[in-house]
């Protein structure tokens, strides 16, 4: 059964992603979609969004989207609260592989209208992504 309320599409949404099924996450991705990914600079559309979930479904291949605060508003926008976990196992948003543990606290952004996402917004800490990362000061150019 396709979901078509805006809570139950933004759970296919992350439980698609946590299966690996990119194809079925993005199945009620408008082709229009607006998206928004301002800590990794993404600006743009509907492929914008699905390479970046891409990209981090390679560079973590044991990733999880802990899910744990949701609510949808009035005009259709749900906001979610999850934990995004992993090891990397691959560059990540220009960071080299160092296989770290990853978690960082993300919030998203799913605004739906007719059954469909129309657009992507997600949020989180940069620096901590950083520091999970093991990435030294951003402020100076560190020698090893």
């Amino acid at each position: 059964m396709v979901p078509t309320d805006s809570g139950s599409l933004a759970q296919a949404f992350w439980s698609s992603l946590n299966e690996r099924d990119i194809d079925s996450a993005f199945a009620n991705v408008a082709e229009a979609a607006q998206v928004t990914i301002t800590p990794a600079g993404i600006l743009g559309s509907r492929q914008h969004a699905r390479a970046f979930f891409e990209h981090t479904i390679h560079a973590f291949p044991d990733v999880r989207f802990n899910v744990g605060k949701s609510f949808t508003t009035r005009d259709g926008v749900t906001v979610t609260e999850l934990s995004m976990e992993g090891t990397q196992g691959a560059e990540y948003l220009g960071v080299i592989n160092q296989e770290k543990h990853c978690d960082v606290d993300q919030v998203w952004l799913l605004e739906t209208r007719d059954g469909l996402i129309r657009a992507i917004t997600g949020y989180w800490c940069q620096n901590q992504l950083y520091r999970r990362l093991a990435v030294k000061r951003l402020d100076q150019v560190a020698l090893v």
